[in-house]
């Protein structure tokens, strides 16, 4: 089994998305799916969750406002962060999970830019990391 890559001492970085689609790995740490609909094509057993905590995805009215339409990518970001203060509990045992370790958010969308596993990590690490400034982080679809 190869070695697990190092895990970084701060809990706002241990947060990552990755698309349901690819691999499970030893370092995705816990695997929590934040999709309200179960992705296409996915066995569960292949997924290897952790969690799937539908609850904390958009609602379903938000989820079809936006249906993947970059243009109204900053208006749904505004919303579901919204919805994501609403839903404090949840988030806040989300960042539980993060203290812990790495955790892996999951998401079915072919947009790894534009997705709301997306805002969830940065509305996570914010919560992890307040004082930390907006043009710092890494927007990277793996990260």
């Amino acid at each position: 089994m190869p070695p697990r890559p190092p895990v970084s001492d701060s809990p706002a970085e241990r947060i990552r998305i990755k698309r349901i689609y690819r691999a499970a790995r030893v370092s995705d740490g816990k695997r929590i799916l934040v999709d309200r609909l179960w992705p296409r094509g996915v066995a569960r057993d292949r997924a290897r969750l952790f969690n799937w905590c539908k609850e904390i995805a958009p609602s379903d009215a938000l989820r079809h406002w936006f249906h993947n339409r970059p243009e109204r990518w900053q208006e749904f970001s505004a919303r579901y962060r919204e919805e994501l203060a609403a839903r404090d509990e949840l988030a806040r045992k989300l960042v539980g999970f993060a203290q812990e370790g790495v955790v892996t958010l999951l998401y079915a969308s072919k947009d790894e830019v534009h997705n709301n596993a997306v805002v969830l990590r940065d509305y996570l690490r914010r919560q992890l990391n307040p004082e930390a400034s907006e043009g710092g982080r890494n927007d990277s679809p793996e990260r």
